[in-house]
């Protein structure tokens, strides 16, 4: 596995995080590298403020920071300690890390950014630039040719106007876009100032909808899995959670909008419920929903973290999990695995993990691997999913 991205006769030691014994993936990928000869090319003048959207482990940072004066969003802690680490290896120029759900920086003079998987995350995104920062600042975005689809060009218009594309290198496109048009959404701007531009109307970053049969709202950030409606996965495990005096410390891992957390926190009402994830938007639309539900905020703990990094061992009475099976653009299964290490780390003697997952995942047989054949259960399934129990 290649760890030295070289372009231009200059080297960076790049690493995904978490760093992985056997790891088989690239810490950036070609669109990385488009983007930097891309610009490279233009042979920008020096110390220009760059804005760098969901840079995936800090290649784009790490590149730019040694002329310029870079200021990276992400709504991935991952992605953002990965950053951290690379930035650090290879001796980079201080850069400033904002999580998605802090303020976006004054108004830059270039934005580049890695088009997400997630279309109302782009949405918010390009709408948020054309608000915040008005004309006058390209936008340089790249993505797999085959992910950049017409309706992907026709959100970079209809946010923010003229939009073109490059040709394809390696199998990757550029799309130029320039905050031009007369209206963002549905909302009309004039050529403001950039003041009046940060004030006006922009679309409301909260999806809301109700789980009815559960008596549960939700309200969901742009980029929180699952946002619109509730998944079949979490569907089938809120039928299944159980209701028990003797959980007094329950983890959600992997929590997404909190509506696992939720619904423990009914059914425990004497339970400490701690939901994590590495989205920022999720952490963020969990403490949002506990509010919302009229929930107590101070039997709730919610936390950005890498699966249970530096969680205390033998602390937990139950963790529930709905493992993904991705990493940015990449399908592995290494989460799923860290994710049920932690949990057997964490929990208690004779507590408990309940985790669904799809059928082919084949989760029963890595959990008996960690807690024997005799310490996993089936509790549940149906025609795509399984509910399973491990004993500790």
């Amino acid at each position: 596995m290649n760890t030295d991205l070289t372009v231009f006769e200059r080297t960076l030691t790049l690493h995904r995080f978490p760093k992985l014994p056997n790891e088989t993936l690239q810490a950036w990928d070609a669109g990385d590298e488009y983007l930097i000869r891309h610009i490279e090319d233009q042979q920008l003048s020096d110390n220009q403020n760059i804005l760098i959207l969901n840079d995936h482990f800090g290649a784009l940072s790490c590149w730019f920071s040694l002329k310029h004066h870079v200021t990276a969003l992400s709504d991935s802690f991952v992605a953002q300690q990965g950053a951290k680490a690379n930035l650090a290896h290879n001796q980079c120029h201080d850069v400033t890390l904002l999580k998605s759900t802090a303020p976006w920086p004054e108004k830059p003079d270039l934005i580049l950014m890695q088009i997400p998987r997630n279309n109302r995350y782009l949405s918010w995104q390009l709408d948020s630039i054309r608000h915040l920062y008005g004309s006058g600042c390209p936008v340089i975005a790249v993505n797999k040719a085959k992910e950049i689809h017409t309706s992907t060009l026709k959100l970079f218009e209809k946010y923010l106007g003229t939009t073109t594309t490059s040709l394809a290198w390696k199998k990757h496109r550029l799309v130029f876009s320039q905050a031009d048009c007369s209206q963002a959404g549905d909302d009309a701007i004039s050529d403001a100032t950039e003041s009046d531009a940060i004030e006006a109307a922009k679309i409301d970053p909260y999806t809301r909808w109700s789980v009815d049969d559960h008596g549960l709202t939700l309200a969901n950030l742009p980029n929180v899995y699952s946002g619109e409606s509730l998944d079949l996965g979490a569907r089938l495990l809120l039928q299944h959670l159980p209701s028990d005096d003797r959980y007094q410390q329950i983890l959600d891992l992997g929590c997404g909008n909190g509506v696992l957390s939720l619904k423990l926190m009914q059914l425990n009402p004497q339970a400490h419920v701690t939901s994590v994830d590495e989205s920022y938007m999720a952490v963020k639309s969990v403490q949002t929903n506990v509010e919302l539900n009229q929930l107590d905020p101070a039997h709730l703990n919610a936390v950005a973290n890498n699966c249970l990094d530096n969680f205390e061992a033998d602390s937990q009475d139950l963790v529930v999990c709905n493992p993904p099976f991705h990493q940015q653009q990449a399908i592995t299964d290494h989460i799923a695995w860290q994710m049920f290490c932690d949990a057997k780390q964490v929990l208690r003697s004779k507590g408990e993990l309940l985790v669904i997952g799809n059928r082919h995942l084949g989760y029963d047989k890595k959990l008996s691997r960690l807690f024997g054949r005799s310490g996993v259960k089936l509790v549940a399934s149906n025609a795509k999913f399984v509910i399973l129990q491990a004993i500790k």
